[in-house]
């Protein structure tokens, strides 16, 4: 995965970066790199909750697009990201029920771009992502979300689950899309609500799917037995859109 022009490589060039207060997703460091300069680097990536991985030399080198990372090369978030308060500050605002889509990871940054593209169309407050095992706001997400990404606001958090019980104290509540739940016609989808798309190969994981209020399956009719993420949130999405006109 190469994030172009998001890719900050060596020492000084990260450390800058980290100080100057902008968004990093993730720290590679080479395996057994643990002088002064890389040590201040892991302790700025730990203070500000940002992953760190330890990789070998051979994999920061076609990682590098300058040939000089001096062990170290951070990926940035092209985008700002918000708060889940945000999010719901901005329903608020409007004086409309908050419209939340939750993506359990979502790996593809095509899919990311594309969903919140729709999210932006229905109406929806705000996107939530996780912060691992998911793609963040790269430039290949900003451009596939056709400029959306510059209105809709993108919070990312820790634990999803974690995420779903605090926003229920709010009095939202939350749907997932899985084959085996319930026609989504037949739903009362109304109201507060969380839309929760699962990832593109497994879906919604299982402690994700035990939070959500409703399961909603999508009609299909054809020979294969699923659809593209991006594509199964634009559905229940405009369904929701129906209800709440």
């Amino acid at each position: 995965m190469r994030y172009e022009e998001l890719t900050i490589e060596g020492r000084n060039a990260v450390l800058e970066a980290f100080r100057s207060g902008k968004t990093i997703d993730k720290v590679f460091v080479q395996d057994g790199c643990h002088d002064g300069p890389v040590n201040t680097i892991v302790r700025e990536a730990k203070k500000r909750d940002t992953i760190v991985q330890y990789v070998q030399k051979e994999r920061l080198e076609q990682m590098s697009h300058t040939g000089n990372h001096q062990g170290v090369i951070a990926y940035c978030a092209a985008y700002e990201y918000a708060s889940v308060s945000d999010i719901l500050d901005i329903a608020r605002e409007k004086g409309e029920d908050p419209f939340v889509f939750i993506l359990d990871n979502i790996e593809d940054p095509h899919n990311l771009g594309a969903i919140i593209r729709t999210a932006n169309l229905a109406g929806a407050h705000g996107v939530i992502i996780p912060k691992r095992r998911a793609v963040g706001l790269t430039a290949t997400v900003a451009k596939t979300s056709a400029g959306a990404i510059n209105y809709t606001p993108v919070a990312k958090v820790t634990n999803i689950s974690n995420t779903i019980e605090e926003l229920k104290k709010e009095g939202m509540w939350f749907v997932c899309a899985d084959m085996d739940g319930e026609l989504m016609y037949n739903l009362n989808l109304k109201g507060s609500i969380g839309l929760v798309i699962g990832n593109e190969g497994s879906g919604v994981s299982r402690l994700v799917k035990e939070k959500c209020d409703y399961v909603a399956a999508i009609p299909m009719k054809g020979d294969i037995d699923s659809l593209n993420a991006s594509v199964a949130a634009g559905v229940l999405a405009y369904e929701i859109v129906r209800q709440r006109m």
